[in-house]
């Protein structure tokens, strides 16, 4: 047990020192991109706080990277001490050599699942509700909850909040839908109730509306106008809108499963979060794969040579792995595959893909 707890830390450290280098760097690399992308108007320390916001979710995203690159620079410290070859030589084999090493990597995947996975969402609405204010000087949002839809669009003219009991799958038409605009100072003006409402190019079309104006002094009822189709501007689009609710990274894994059940209420179409639920589930057992395969071409002594060939088949074959994670998940996203099977077949075949080159390298 003593040596399970020694090669258990050695890769704990080499863990947090290898994912502080990449929080540095992509902190910096991030920074010149927001300032970048931002004119003088948005200050340096806004961009920091941006920057600060964003890079939980680029740090969070190459996990298995980081995993990866742990576990070679753990076993070539290893080779090189000939620490490694001491614990083979005491009667350890090189698996149970791995036993510490898993057991952090699985409590970081825990750790990653319970706790970063909330953080990363809340940072990532965050980043993405300030960058657009920063952009457009509004904010579009929108909400899901048992008595339907609320969508929010703004501008410099005013806010509009947006209800409506359904919408079809792809974001564009809403039904039994009502529009309360609001002016800039922040008292309203205008209320519209339709049947239903068609996103076209920069505008709402609405249909058998009936629209009253909200002015003081004025009675609303007899003011109001009914019209069999109206035009209402918009700074939406389809992409924005599905952007509000559509990243399943910015809903904490907590409150996904609620999420998607209401999605399919409001008539959404819901695959995307359901394989994004999937994959965050599989995320331990997917880094305690990038562990294995790491140590399946590391767990040699330095003296026979061919180092720089093994650290670099063990990261290919890592970026590999992760890449057809990747495309597994689009196959689910598209339909192609189930979420449970998109989500979990790559870590399992990843796992026992490793575990095969280890017993293969394994001298018994």
């Amino acid at each position: 047990m003593i040596l399970h707890y020694y090669f258990a830390r050695r890769f704990l450290w080499m863990f947090l020192s290898v994912a502080g280098v990449f929080f540095i760097f992509l902190t910096l690399l991030d920074l010149v991109e927001q300032m970048r992308m931002f004119d003088a108007s948005v200050s340096f320390g806004e961009i920091l706080v941006l920057t600060l916001l964003n890079t939980p979710q680029a740090l969070y995203q190459i996990l298995p990277l980081i995993m990866i690159l742990a576990t070679i620079a753990l076993f070539l410290t290893l080779s090189r001490s000939s620490e490694l070859v001491a614990a083979r030589a005491a009667g350890r084999s090189g698996v149970k050599a791995l036993i510490g090493p898993l057991a952090v990597a699985a409590v970081l995947g825990g750790l990653a699942l319970a706790m970063a996975n909330p953080i990363v969402a809340a940072t990532s609405k965050r980043y993405d509700a300030l960058k657009e204010s920063y952009r457009s000087g509004g904010e579009s949002t929108l909400s899901i909850g048992s008595d339907g839809l609320w969508l929010r669009q703004g501008d410099l003219r005013g806010q509009t909040v947006i209800r409506a009991a359904r919408a079809n799958p792809q974001a564009t038409v809403l039904y039994d839908v009502s529009f309360v605009a609001y002016a800039p100072s922040g008292g309203p003006v205008r209320r519209i109730e339709a049947e239903t409402a068609r996103l076209e190019a920069g505008e709402w079309l609405l249909t058998n509306a009936k629209a009253w104006p909200l002015a003081a002094g004025l009675n609303p009822e007899e003011a109001a106008l009914e019209h069999d189709t109206l035009r209402v501007p918009s700074t939406l689009t389809q992409d924005r809108i599905r952007d509000s609710f559509g990243t399943p990274s910015a809903i904490a894994i907590w409150d996904l499963p609620s999420f998607i059940n209401q999605l399919e209420e409001a008539g959404f179409s819901a695959r995307r979060h359901q394989v994004w639920l999937q994959m965050e589930l599989a995320r331990p057992l997917f880094l305690i794969a990038m562990v294995l395969v790491g140590a399946a071409f590391t767990m040699r002594h330095a003296r026979l040579g061919g180092t720089g060939i093994a650290v670099l088949a063990a990261i290919l074959l890592g970026f590999g792995l992760y890449y057809i994670r990747n495309f597994a998940q689009i196959l689910g996203e598209n339909g192609q595959l189930a979420p449970a099977l998109a989500a979990w077949i790559p870590p399992i075949a990843s796992v026992l893909l490793a575990m095969g080159l280890i017993l293969q390298r394994e001298d018994g």
